[in-house]
């Protein structure tokens, strides 16, 4: 690979963007595509579905054969909630390769012994959340069911990019947060990117089916999109 490719590949990495390089099997010529550049490449279907799925792999076009390098920054999943279903969802979602954050300014719950090995802000969302920097790869779940602590942190991941956000409580329970959320400013085609109830309609009751549910509906959009995810619901 040239130094110049590596380089803007490298700091494209550093940045959270997504990339995809594509080199010519037989003649060796290579090119980097950025994902902000993918709209207007003549290759551009192809490279969104591999981006979407995130899995290099060989292509034909225009009977050459290219391989595509896939680079996708690693998905981050921010919990607010240091509670029994955030707990029950660590384990799997470390099997699904998410990179889970913790977020609860209730110091009681939001311990290292409860939360062991995982990175934890006991501290406001409305403060901590502008730090992590909420970006398309990111998922963003609120579960404290406390709009003291989830309304702040719902409107700074709807003014984000987060490609999945979602939060805890029953559909009375929503209503009352929509109304807040419309008093606050946002319409209503960001108040309804929250997925609420939040997670897969499976008729979950524990916290472990809980955390699965919702696991299953952030594969659903990272995958699918949010069509896909409502679809699944």
């Amino acid at each position: 690979m040239k130094l110049d490719l590596l380089s803007t590949l490298n700091a494209e990495r550093a940045a959270r963007r997504a990339a995809v390089l594509v080199t010519d099997v037989e003649g060796g010529g290579q090119r980097l595509v950025r994902e902000a550049e993918i709209a207007g490449d003549p290759m551009a279907d192809v490279l969104r579905e591999r981006l979407r799925l995130g899995r290099s792999g060989m292509v034909e076009a225009d009977g050459r054969r290219l391989f595509l390098t896939v680079q996708v920054p690693p998905v981050r999943l921010v919990v607010v909630g240091a509670v029994h279903v955030s707990q029950a969802m660590i384990p799997m979602a470390r099997a699904l390769d998410l990179d889970v954050t913790i977020v609860d300014p209730r110091t009681a719950f939001a311990t290292p012994e409860r939360f062991p090995g995982v990175p934890l802000f006991a501290e406001w969302p409305d403060e901590v959340l502008p730090r992590l920097g909420l970006d398309r790869y990111t998922a963003f779940a609120a579960l404290t069911h406390d709009p003291k602590i989830d309304d702040p942190a719902l409107a700074a991941a709807l003014r984000s990019e987060c490609f999945y956000v979602g939060a805890l409580g029953s559909r009375k329970t929503h209503a009352k947060r929509v109304a807040r959320l419309a008093a606050a400013g946002f319409d209503e085609g960001a108040i309804a990117r929250i997925r609420a109830p939040i997670g897969l309609s499976i008729g979950a009751v524990s916290p472990a089916e809980i955390a699965l549910s919702i696991l299953g509906e952030i594969v659903a959009a990272l995958r699918l999109g949010p069509a896909g995810a409502q679809a699944e619901a």
